[in-house]
């Protein structure tokens, strides 16, 4: 099994750069969906994010269970794309979730897969502190799950201005 954990900021290429990963490999792909589409240019957000992807994909929607989503895709698919963290990690605040028992959860699940997983995720703390306690704990939330999934997985790529770099395990991340 390999994991890969693809980091960048809003339309740094991150979700391209995993998508490209995850097709080298062999065979059905599974894309695990987070988000939610709440406004219509949501909805065309996730039409155009669908529209790139071909026959051998399947959709699953996981705006809070991602640790079953990731069990069951992996029992359907050869490989499996997580986009994106961050909006799970934003419906679990919203949703008043446990945060920490859903990320041990999410953990756990990784470690049993048993297939070339790739997460995406944003890097939310580069910036300015957030003027208000639910932006901060946002934030702070964001950077503990992406150093406990860094840890993880077999291989980082921060991508910036659609260009990756690599941050741990260069090339570890195999196809099939």
């Amino acid at each position: 099994m390999t994991s890969l954990l693809v980091l960048g900021g809003a339309r740094s290429g991150k979700s391209r750069h995993a998508q490209a990963r995850i097709e080298a490999v062999p065979g059905r792909l599974a894309f695990i969906a987070t988000a939610q589409a709440f406004d219509a240019e949501m909805e065309e957000r996730i039409a155009r994010h669908q529209a790139d992807r071909d026959a051998r994909w399947t959709t699953i929607e996981a705006p809070l269970d991602l640790a079953e989503a990731l069990a069951r895709a992996a029992q359907e698919a050869d490989a499996v794309l997580v986009d994106c963290l961050t909006l799970w990690l934003s419906n679990l605040i919203l949703g008043d979730e446990d945060v920490a028992a859903r990320s041990e959860e999410l953990l756990a699940a990784l470690a049993r897969c048993p297939v070339p997983v790739a997460f995406v995720a944003n890097e939310v703390g580069m910036g300015i502190v957030p003027g208000n306690a639910l932006s901060r704990r946002f934030r702070d939330e964001a950077g503990r799950l992406n150093q406990r999934l860094a840890q993880e997985v077999d291989e980082v790529v921060f991508v910036a201005a659609g260009l990756p770099l690599a941050l741990k395990g260069a090339g570890k991340f195999a196809a099939g």
